[in-house]
């Protein structure tokens, strides 16, 4: 089966897969337009977003949802944004650019009823899997839930750091570690689903009312009272390079590089990075099935989970079009947004219009700047966009086979297949040696890779016998050295050296390779609108979230123009597939359309 596939995929230039040939699907394969075939684009809504990414897709259901006739406008021929599902490879479908759900909000799950609307999730158990490089019995470490079993796998490399040590010193050990890493996700994860403390309202008004104004510092109040008397200690997970926070918990290298995989991932930054704590902690804040930091795969694909969101906000009353640029935002003689105009020259007048694009592409290509406060228009251009990431797509006609966890003969999965697996993550030194190259404008030598491989679960996703491996690399920048442009050929090499760092720790994958999808910071930024191929829309550090997200003054959706809403990961609280920021913005939005 899976030598017929190769052989009738000869005949396709591979050129036509690194240009991003594909066909977008839906849940069960096929394309989507728009979720009502008989609705028709209408000249005025009460709202208008723009983009079809999950979040301007759940701004759109929960302005629906309270009454506002709202419409949402995609310039792709697909919804999701970066949650998509495309067949690149015939026969094989990909989650193209975002790959694994965790974040996303639980009152979204349950308030949107997207299990009913198609959503299914596919947990892993175990999550992670790093294979080590040695001569002799190479050795790996395979973290799970089962505590005891991720004692075991980290016993091989400290027992130290494997047992919960009675009596001594609370950071000796992973089930502490765990359990500390818990309490503070816990105590900040409420500051994610409001806006951030709106800080020109303190100290106006009369004395009465700067005390009610003051009511808006409670969450903050009560992140703080739940971290209690061990406040310095979390403080110090948000402001220290993670690398020092992991030195002062464990002694593995493995274990402490692992851990680090989620502090730098999609952040142009190393372990040794002051603020890198935070990035780890947001990776760490999702849920699955009410399994605190678990990470899982999307039946279908991540397309199925934006399609389920669409199906959500479509059964609402929402319209929502593909094909549909917005070339810019419609302004009145006030200075109000009044609705968007497309690039064929169709006004859509509205009341509310929200933007899911980056703060970029919001602020300076679709609002006159003359309209926006030039400090504002300043802080925008400065956001630090810088990105690491290349996301590979490949198809292959079997599993990799580990030196460290060989297949078996029959080619089945085994436990460690379904895992996130971390290669050149021996130790945070390698991690910053591939950092330190990006940042002079090279492309790492020994990049770090998280290869995933969801059609062990979801097996619909590739032709039988064979499978889907999305490859998350990093480090890459956007702007090469000496001016080099990412042109074909530099794309390519880089990717033949990603396989290379593969076939050290599994030999024979790139025989195994059927056809590939090679997407640099600068394809993500063209076909996704990441700006810089950031894949938050903005760097993740302390000085680019909560007041400052995307520039203070403007951390709570409003924007500088009246009517003019963000509702992306550009806004808090940040990236990743989420859904809060859509969730938040709408709230306010629909706040100020009943003050109309």
């Amino acid at each position: 089966m899976a030598a017929g596939i190769k052989a009738r995929l000869s005949t396709v230039c591979s050129s036509c897969w690194l240009q991003g040939w594909h066909l977008p699907l839906g849940p069960s394969g096929a394309r989507l337009t728009h979720t009502r075939a008989a609705d028709q684009l209408r000249r005025e809504y009460d709202a208008v977003v723009i983009g079809a990414g999950h979040n301007g897709l759940v701004a759109a259901a929960y302005l629906q949802q309270a009454g506002v006739h709202t419409a949402v406008l995609e310039k792709r021929h697909v919804l999701g944004g970066a949650a998509v599902t495309e067949e690149i490879v015939p026969g094989f479908k990909f989650s193209r650019a975002s790959y694994l759900l965790s974040l996303l909000r639980p009152q979204i799950y349950a308030e949107l009823e997207l299990q009913r609307h198609g959503l299914r999730v596919l947990p892993r158990d175990p999550y992670s899997f790093t294979p080590l490089l040695e001569d002799r019995s190479p050795r790996s470490l395979l973290l799970g839930h089962d505590m005891a079993q991720t004692q075991k796998q980290i016993a091989q490399f400290s027992q130290k750091d494997a047992q919960v040590l009675q009596g001594h010193a609370p950071d000796t050990a992973y089930p502490e570690y765990e359990a500390f890493m818990g309490t503070m996700v816990s105590a900040l994860d409420p500051l994610l689903d409001v806006p951030p403390v709106d800080t020109a309202l303190l100290g106006k008004g009369s004395l009465l009312q700067q005390l009610r104004n003051l009511r808006a510092l409670r969450p903050l109040l009560q992140a703080g009272l739940a971290l209690g008397p061990q406040l310095p200690r979390y403080y110090e997970v948000l402001t220290a390079p993670i690398s020092k926070i992991l030195d002062q918990w464990f002694e593995s290298e493995p274990l402490k590089a692992t851990l680090a995989t989620d502090a730098v991932i999609g952040a142009m930054a190393s372990p040794h990075t002051p603020g890198s704590g935070y990035v780890l902690l947001h990776h760490v804040m999702g849920e699955l099935e009410g399994r605190r930091g678990a990470w899982g795969y999307v039946a279908g694909g991540m397309g199925a989970l934006s399609q389920a969101i669409a199906h959500a906000a479509t059964a609402r009353g929402a319209h929502i079009f593909v094909e549909k640029a917005v070339c810019h935002v419609l302004l009145g003689s006030d200075g109000r947004a009044q609705g968007v105009v497309l690039q064929d020259g169709t006004e859509v007048r509205s009341k509310l219009v929200l933007s899911n694009a980056s703060p970029q592409i919001t602020f300076l290509e679709l609002v006159p700047q003359e309209q926006l406060p030039k400090d504002f228009v300043q802080r925008i251009r400065q956001v630090d966009t810088r990105s690491p990431v290349t996301k590979i797509n490949v198809a292959v006609d079997r599993l990799p086979s580990f030196l460290a966890a060989p297949n078996p003969r029959d080619g089945q999965a085994l436990p460690h297949h379904q895992c996130s697996i971390h290669l050149n993550c021996e130790s945070t030194h390698l991690l910053h040696q591939a950092f330190t190259e990006a940042t002079h404008g090279h492309p790492s030598r020994r990049p770090m890779i998280e290869l995933c491989i969801p059609s062990v679960l979801d097996p619909g996703l590739a032709p039988q016998g064979c499978h889907v491996v999305s490859l998350f690399t990093q480090y890459t920048p956007s702007m090469l050295a000496g001016g080099q442009s990412w042109d074909e050929q530099t794309r390519n090499a880089y990717a033949d050296r990603v396989f290379d760092c593969i076939e050290d720790y599994a030999p024979e994958f790139k025989a195994s390779v059927i056809g590939r999808d090679i997407l640099t910071p600068p394809d993500l930024e063209r076909i996704f609108g990441l700006p810089g191929g950031n894949i938050f829309h903005g760097g993740m550090s302390l000085d680019q979230l909560y007041f400052a997200r995307p520039a203070p003054s403007y951390s709570g959706y409003q924007s500088p123009i009246p009517g003019l809403y963000l509702c992306g990961s550009g806004a808090h609280p940040g990236g990743g597939v989420m859904g809060a920021a859509g969730r938040n913005a709408a709230q306010v939005a629909l706040k100020d359309f009943r003050h109309l």
